[in-house]
């Protein structure tokens, strides 16, 4: 896994901010534009229940605080948590590894699970399994997962990207559309995909409505 540690976290949570909204080109340019899809997409409204999984600072999460939505968070960022509760002082929050064990409070099932800007950092069958375990486990039937990370459309997509953002590229572990949806539908997945400008985009997970007989 090549995520950073907590403590890189916390000391860029003085400035994440600033640098997430003032940047125009790789890899958050479009970023507002992004988180307000997400929002869009999940067609939240009060007592929805929301997880986003790496809060951050909680610039998604308060899109959805705004609505009246019931809002949830982890971050395994003490530094980035200090912020996110100064914003959002309602939200249930936790310090904990998204990937690891989760504190029992938060081990229930929700209506809706973002995040936002966080997968990139996993392995593709770290996320794929992820994903299954977030469907199976913690989102109610009829219920979404809303991924938007930094994501292109096809391999030759990101290749270009590659190129010509040398300057500011890290070498992580994007999304490709053309190679992860597939391998998500592989799993029993139900997956759309949308491109937002040159290198974001957003997963949709849907799990399907109960059948008549079936549990939760």
């Amino acid at each position: 896994m090549a995520l950073g540690s907590p403590q890189e976290f916390s000391r860029w949570s003085e400035s994440y901010d600033a640098d997430v909204c003032g940047i125009d080109g790789f890899p958050f340019g479009g970023y507002d534009s992004v988180l307000r899809r997400v929002v869009d997409l999940a067609a939240a409204d009060p007592p929805t229940s929301v997880l986003d999984l790496g809060i951050g600072t909680g610039n998604l999460a308060m899109h959805f605080v705004a609505l009246g939505c019931s809002v949830w968070g982890m971050d395994f960022s003490d530094g980035m948590l200090a912020l996110a509760r100064t914003k959002l002082p309602d939200v249930s929050l936790a310090e904990a590894d998204i990937l690891g064990p989760w504190p029992q409070e938060f081990c229930r099932r929700y209506d809706c699970i973002v995040s936002a800007y966080v997968f990139h950092h996993f392995e593709q069958q770290e996320k794929l399994d992820f994903l299954v375990r977030l469907s199976r486990e913690h989102c109610v039937r009829g219920g979404a997962i809303l991924i938007a990370d930094v994501a292109f459309p096809t391999v030759s997509a990101l290749d270009q990207a590659r190129a010509r953002w040398a300057d500011s590229w890290d070498e992580e572990h994007y999304w490709v559309a053309e190679r992860d949806v597939p391998a998500c539908e592989r799993l029993g997945l139900h997956v759309s995909y949308e491109q937002i400008g040159e290198f974001a985009g957003i997963f949709s997970v849907r799990r399907s409505p109960t059948r008549r007989g079936s549990g939760a």
